[in-house]
């Protein structure tokens, strides 16, 4: 959805401005990230090579008595038999193994010189498999955070504040079960999501005033099956609120067309006071129509600009999104939240959140966000007939109306 109140071509021109200047973070950012992402793996690493070498039985044995306590003075290991016989063999043929039993026949004990040279020479082969992952990434025209984002499988990686967070994945909440082997991009770039072959998903739009005059007939001729319209929107500098000036067009058009339809509302809203402004707005508009979709709080923070919402608190944040979504469940219709990465990760509280349904913002082809969503809006410059210009695209993973 685009930001409110904002020359849409400014707006894109910022951005590019914004990508330049996180372009020229990226290669003191990676130094230090190469450095943490090392470290994490080299526990693993050195672990992992020692394990493999103690169960081949290789490497220098630290000579211990009978009793399991470290005998400097002996000339070689001993077998669990009798702790006075350093050189007997568990088979009594008087022969050294090089392993030490006792804590069992496999167990296999190293000194400190020989664990420091392991982890010396393990240290180095992490560090260089880290940085060769990162350079293939990196040449396989990856983004920093496309090619980070594996490394760390328990953590989302966000940029944010002009700087790169690592947000520990909440696994109490609904994960999400979508796999990008069933994710199917057509020629004309548009998304279908599959099961056992065949298409489960279904074309959505959302549309404002930002996309004119459309023809809502030729829009279902291309496929699309539902559209969320704008109700309207507070202005992020001032507060006040505004009515879409083609809502009443779009829904009517857009229902007229056999096309289901749901509307948003993008909230700027900063006090309990003026969310119920929004959602009781939102009902007041809506009670001519059928609104066989859901009804949506869309929760951004405005970008490169100041925006009144940018500075409250995640608790507020999480409580005035509560507040919507209850308010609209208590008139009769179906609650959505609309976020992207940056707010389900550290903007919001998604626990309190849990039993409303989730809309998920992300242009890329990939399944990165972890948690459960309903709909998916993948591009912000799709093409559709009967629209002039770009209109957000989106899939549903299955039907999202009432009928």
């Amino acid at each position: 959805m685009k930001r409110e109140n904002a020359d849409y071509a400014t707006e894109r021109a910022s951005a590019r401005r914004r990508k330049r200047t996180r372009e020229m973070r990226t290669f003191a950012l990676l130094v230090c990230l190469v450095v943490m992402t090392a470290v994490l793996y080299l526990a693993v690493s050195i672990f992992s090579w020692i394990d493999g070498r103690m169960k081949d039985g290789e490497g220098a044995v630290l000579p211990v008595t009978g009793d399991g306590v470290e005998n400097p003075d002996a000339a070689g290991s001993v077998s669990g038999g009798d702790a006075s016989d350093g050189n007997q063999s568990a088979d009594g043929s008087g022969e050294s193994s090089g392993a030490v039993s006792g804590a069992g026949s496999n167990s296999v004990v190293y000194s400190q010189e020989d664990l420091e040279g392991y982890m010396a020479v393990a240290k180095a082969e992490a560090a260089e498999e880290v940085l060769d992952s990162i350079r293939r990434g990196l040449n396989d025209g990856g983004s920093l955070l496309e090619t980070l984002r594996p490394l760390f499988p328990e953590e989302m990686i966000v940029y944010s504040g002009g700087k790169y967070n690592f947000v520990p994945i909440n696994r109490s909440l609904k994960q999400s079960v979508l796999v990008e082997e069933n994710l199917n991009i057509l020629e004309t770039g548009e998304y279908q999501y599959l099961q056992d072959g065949q298409v489960i998903s279904h074309k959505g739009i959302d549309v404002s005033k930002h996309q004119g005059v459309i023809d809502w007939n030729l829009v279902a001729q291309d496929g699309v099956e539902f559209a969320f319209i704008r109700v309207g929107n507070r202005g992020y500098g001032t507060g006040k609120m505004v009515e879409d000036e083609r809502f009443d067009a779009n829904i009517q058009g857009a229902s007229a067309a056999g096309i289901k339809v749901g509307v948003y509302y993008y909230s700027q809203a900063i006090t309990r006071e003026e969310v119920l402004e929004e959602a009781n707005f939102v009902l007041e508009k809506i009670k001519p129509y059928e609104i066989s979709c859901p009804v949506v709080f869309d929760v951004e923070r405005v970008s490169g600009e100041p925006g009144r919402m940018n500075d409250i608190s995640v608790e507020e944040r999480t409580e005035f999104t509560r507040l919507f979504c209850e308010t609209i469940q208590n008139a009769g219709y179906r609650p959505m939240i609309y976020h992207n990465t940056e707010m389900g990760a550290m903007m919001i509280n998604l626990e309190p959140l849990e039993e409303y349904d989730k809309w998920f913002a992300a242009y890329s082809d990939q399944f990165y966000y972890p948690y459960e969503y309903k709909i998916w809006q993948y591009s912000q410059s799709g093409r559709v007939q009967g629209i002039k210009g770009a209109v957000d695209l989106n899939i549903s993973f299955g039907p999202i109306w009432e009928e």
